[in-house]
């Protein structure tokens, strides 16, 4: 592996994390909001659900423009929001203004959502591809590791406000990095054409391609069952089983490192066995644990031990099934990359964002409802796999692809 290579998966892997790490770092102090700001449980955490909106539906515009004006510029712009969002959030005097101020750090999140998948495919295809974003996943789990952690150690010391102004840091150095590091990946002669006519042009193709919607959704579906997770947990675990939030911090970043563990698999599985095989495989396996999860925790046995271990499993699964899908879904889209990468992304978030609402419509305090959301999620990632990436739809070799 040459160190260009370990390098640009790095940066677009920090790039990638900048978002993430304003999700993670802040779910320990839901519970202190509320009581701060005196908002009901629903109004804080729709302070998260307007971010995930935001970083999701903001990327079906983002991604066009990467291919218009370039993958680096696109970057700049969404870190400046990403600022004005994170400085706004920490002033905050009302649950309203908070809300109102994460919709714009989400909408600035949303660049480094999108275009670090569509760099990767300028750079690379198939398993070359899959192993750069095994790499950058590996980078990105640094978040769910760290922020949680690093979150209630603020929280704890300063109050939940300063968990805002270390984002701001954190996207100040993500700047320096992607001015110093990262070279435009999309020269101008590959720009032209591209327009807001194409990307129009481009998204009506990827609408009616089943392979792509159907990859797109199973990687969705997927992200949809973390965001479930991400939505309740701090409830379910600071609240219901009583730990503190640096236990909490401890129990979140046990499943991400199951995920990341995993994710650096992918691309020596996908050499020997194939990106499809592998995908079938690891998403049997996601549900499989879930849905036992669930079963379990409806039996009335409802034991944080046996929580920790199956959704450690299970996420460790995902974090076979998210790089591979996203490699799949773009492998046939190197010329409209970007307006590739902003339809999934958008499509991840859509579908996670509705996800989160109808859980938190059932929760009540106790684990079933985040499990059974969680399980639903994990059941109908399995069921659109098999529609997808059936055997009898192998149309070549898995070790081509």
């Amino acid at each position: 592996m040459s160190v260009a290579f370990l390098r640009i998966a790095i940066v677009l892997g920090l790039l990638t994390a900048v978002g993430p790490f304003a999700i993670d770092m802040y779910l320990p102090a839901l519970p202190s909001i509320g009581a701060d700001l005196n908002a009901g449980m629903a109004a804080v955490q729709m302070s998260l659900l307007v971010f995930f909106l935001a970083m999701g539906f903001a990327q079906i515009v983002v991604g066009p423009i990467s291919d218009m004006i370039g993958r680096k510029a696109p970057l700049y712009m969404g870190l400046v929001l990403f600022v004005i969002g994170s400085v706004g959030s920490a002033l905050a005097a009302d649950i309203e203004w908070l809300i109102g101020f994460r919709f714009i750090q989400g909408l600035g999140a949303s660049a480094g959502m999108v275009v670090p998948r569509a760099v990767v495919r300028d750079l690379h295809t198939g398993v070359e591809a899959a192993r750069l974003m095994s790499l950058l996943m590996l980078v990105f789990s640094i978040s769910p590791i760290l922020a949680p952690l690093t979150g209630s150690v603020i929280i704890e010391a300063f109050g939940w406000r300063a968990v805002f102004w270390a984002v701001t840091i954190a996207a100040a150095l993500a700047a320096v990095l992607l001015a110093t590091a990262l070279k435009e990946t999309r020269p101008r002669e590959l720009r032209v054409g591209s327009s807001f006519g194409s990307a129009l042009a481009g998204y009506r193709f990827l609408m009616g391609n089943a392979k792509f919607l159907g990859l797109s959704f199973i990687g969705g579906f997927g992200i949809s069952s973390f965001f479930v997770y991400l939505a309740s947990s701090s409830f379910v675990l600071i609240d219901h089983y009583g730990l503190s939030p640096s236990l909490y911090s401890v129990f979140f970043s046990i499943n991400a490192v199951a995920f990341f563990t995993m994710s650096q698999l992918t691309g020596m599985l996908t050499e020997r066995f194939g990106l499809r095989r592998v995908v079938r495989i690891a998403v049997a396996g996601f549900a499989t644990a879930m849905v036992t999860l669930l079963a379990i925790m409806a039996s009335g046995f409802q034991a944080l031990w046996v929580m920790a271990a199956l959704l450690f499993v299970g996420y460790g699964f995902l974090g076979l099934v998210i790089p591979s899908t996203s490699v799949l879904a773009m492998d046939d889209h190197g010329e409209i990359a970007g307006t590739a990468s902003a339809l999934m992304g958008t499509l991840h978030f859509a579908t996670g964002a509705v996800a989160m609402a109808i859980a938190g419509q059932f929760f009540d305090g106790t684990p079933l409802p985040m499990v059974t959301g969680i399980a639903a999620c994990a059941v109908t990632a399995l069921a659109i796999t098999q529609i997808t990436l059936g055997r009898a739809r192998e149309a070549a070799p898995a070790a081509a692809e």
